[in-house]
């Protein structure tokens, strides 16, 4: 949102009211938060990529060269302009560089100069469907080389079709090269119970006699549309059952007319093993040649012989989508999978025969509304959901009068299976409160529950029956939460309680604690290295631009990052760094932490991973972090339902592991915003 002084007014949320707060920045704080959270680093990183467009991209200056034509090219996309000096040095003649983002426009324009091509490459700082051709116009002539990179992990989500139809209507010659010139869409049924409990909440036992069981529109909802990317990789294939062959979806020749029209392609197919279907994996990959001879894949790397040629990549990853439901197939069974795709995603569907075109399925039950995928998942984790059963059960007490503060949480339900008789929840989304009731009147609970929606420093003693709380409980989770503090909104509403709550009251959880870990990505770290040259092109403008982007706040914030995707090494033991006691209020004076961990493994350290821990009762504790004691060697295993937030280092540091170096910390929480100011620093001896 830009005010009439053009400045920026940007969403940050807000810890002390879990609101989302719009902030006045400067005019360019919206280009530097674009280019900051950019994935360019990650793309200039992916060496695989960079490979196989300049091998295709000689190729096709070749092919041109030999029909005796002159070679001009269009770049849709450009970005730093690579690609088009790739074909400037591999013969072209001229190249059209569009770039619609003005600061990348601008780097690209010192790139190209830089690197002594600004003669060749003419940049131009607009959308593709705004280029005009002919004498005077942006291009003098059409193009017979198309070059583009407009990809994301479902291959169309950024708009590829509509690009290239109007390419090849009003840019490009009849008959022009492609680079890539083709792209196929691979996709798997499996049965897995782990990425299908993203996906459909499952009956939850909550004692001997009480079972909670989802309200019938949240077990018949076919449930939200959108792709899950993740790194496959990260899913071990012991976690699911293919239940059918690696398909061809459908192939998309990128030399002929596209059409962006929605179209269905359906693949038969016999069952191989008889189970549930409920998920499919999918992932595409790109031939830069008519031939198919200069490929590459987006499969993950257990389709690979040896898992360490896999070439990691972050702008890239592959697809999950779930059935709309759930679906027995027998062994032998011939079924039809099939993919229907609009101008910037897809969905699939199964039947027992081919069908024209399958209607994109939508929630219809509210609960993929007010829960992501993720918390899906973390509501069915039967490990997570006993701990919280457990301290529920032991702080219990007859006669209690039970609060619960969280967003979509089903404790209240839990507390009075348990034996609870007055409880409370505070839910301030109208859906969320609608999605609750329909889980009461499902489990026969009209009115054990009563759902309030105000907000907890509204809160009176006569909403709540007359009576003060003695029990108050949440997770804590917080839908506008980013980063892992933001949930301590948890402590601010027992503040703002307080004069609700009975002196003696119980708090669930007790406390909570930062903690952090010193750590090497084994990959990840690729997203903010600056990268100097690439394919023997000097980038470095680029890493100055989003180094300046990053130093105008970002490098001195951490990121949220689900980091069971990113495997990384710990460097150091996990440290507490600061502790919020839930039995007080918060406090009116900031909260202050210093100190330094040694660093006992080797390795290179690129940042501090920072998660919260949540002491439910003296003796049960869950983490939002580490779910495990870390390996002699250093390996991490991260609780998958919430992202850690990530500080990395503008320059890592060597660290030879005898624990002479130190990574230092120096932390202050301030109440009045609920933020954590933080630095870092790897303290040689």
């Amino acid at each position: 949102v830009v005010n009439s002084s053009g400045n920026t007014f940007s969403g940050r949320t807000n810890a002390t009211t879990n609101a989302l707060d719009w902030v006045e920045e400067s005019e360019e704080y919206d280009y530097h938060q674009e280019i900051a959270r950019s994935c360019y680093a990650d793309m200039l990183h992916d060496k695989d990529r960079n490979v196989k467009y300049y091998q295709g991209i000689r190729a096709a200056v070749r092919r041109v060269k030999a029909r005796g034509e002159k070679v001009v090219v269009l770049d849709i996309g450009t970005g730093t302009g690579l690609l088009s000096m790739m074909a400037v040095t591999a013969g072209a003649d001229y190249c059209y560089a569009l770039e619609v983002f003005k600061p990348m426009a601008e780097a690209a324009s010192t790139i190209v100069k830089k690197n002594g091509f600004k003669d060749k490459i003419k940049i131009i700082n607009k959308h593709s469907t705004e280029v005009t051709v002919g004498p005077g116009g942006d291009m003098q002539t059409k193009a017979n080389v198309l070059i583009t990179e407009l990809f994301d992990t479902e291959l169309i989500g950024e708009g590829a079709l509509p690009s290239y139809e109007h390419a090849h209507i009003h840019l490009v010659q009849k008959g022009c090269e492609a680079v890539p010139h083709r792209a196929t869409v691979y996709a798997q049924l499996v049965q897995s119970e782990k990425l299908w409990s993203w996906a459909q909440l499952q009956p939850i036992e909550v004692s001997a006699t009480h079972k909670l069981v989802p309200p019938p529109d949240v077990e018949g909802c076919a449930g939200a549309p959108s792709v899950c990317d993740v790194q496959l990789s990260q899913v071990s294939p012991g976690s699911f059952t293919p239940l059918g062959p690696l398909c061809t979806m459908f192939i998309v020749d990128f030399s002929q007319p596209v059409s962006s029209e929605s179209k269905s392609y359906s693949r038969s197919f016999q069952i191989m093993t008889s189970g549930r279907a409920q998920v499919v994996l999918s992932w595409w990959d790109i031939e830069m040649d008519p031939e198919g001879t200069i490929i590459c894949t987006l499969a993950p790397s257990w389709t690979y012989s040896d898992p360490k040629d896999y070439p990691w990549r972050d702008h890239w990853m592959q697809s999950v989508y779930f059935l709309p439901a759930e679906r027995r197939v027998s062994e032998g069974e011939e079924l039809s999978l099939t993919v229907t795709h609009d101008d910037y995603s897809l969905w699939y569907n199964l039947s027992n025969r081919r069908e024209s075109k399958w209607l994109r399925p939508s929630c219809s039950c509210q609960a993929h509304l007010v829960w992501t995928r993720p918390r899906f998942g973390e509501l069915n984790d039967r490990d997570r959901n006993e701990s919280y059963m457990c301290a529920l059960r032991s702080v219990l007490k007859p006669g209690a009068v039970c609060l619960s503060v969280s967003d979509g949480s089903l404790l209240p339900m839990f507390i009075h299976m348990l034996g609870a008789q007055k409880v409370f929840a505070l839910e301030s989304s109208q859906m969320s409160r609608q999605l609750m009731e329909q889980f009461l009147e499902a489990n026969s609970l009209n009115g054990a529950v009563k759902m309030l929606g105000i907000r907890p420093e509204e809160l009176s003693p006569d909403d709540l029956g007359g009576d003060q709380v003695s029990l108050l409980i949440g997770e804590p989770f917080f839908s506008s939460s980013l980063l892992p503090w933001h949930s301590i909104f948890f402590w601010y509403c027992r503040t703002s309680l307080a004069r609700v709550l009975q002196p003696n009251v119980t708090i669930l959880p007790r406390s909570a604690t930062l903690q952090m870990v010193g750590v090497e990505f084994q990959d990840l770290w690729r997203i903010r290295a600056p990268c100097g040259s690439c394919e023997g092109f000097d980038v470095e403008a680029m890493d100055v631009m989003v180094q300046k982007s990053l130093d105008f706040r970002e490098s001195r914030e951490a990121e949220p990052h689900p980091l069971w995707e990113y495997p990384c090494r710990a460097l150091t033991q996990a440290r507490s760094v600061m502790t919020f006691d839930f039995q007080q209020c918060v406090p009116a004076k900031p909260i202050s932490s210093q100190g330094s961990v040694p660093l006992t493994r080797t390795g290179c350290c690129h940042g501090a991973v920072l998660w919260m821990e949540y002491r439910l009762t003296d003796d049960i504790t869950v983490s939002m972090g580490l779910t495990g004691e870390v390996t002699e060697e250093g390996v991490c295993e991260w609780y998958p339902y919430r992202k850690q937030a990530v500080y990395f280092f503008k320059s890592p540091a060597d660290c030879s592991g005898d624990g002479g170096a130190t990574l230092s910390y120096d932390l202050t929480f301030d109440p009045s915003t609920g933020d954590i100011n933080m630095d870092f620093e790897v303290v040689s001896p």
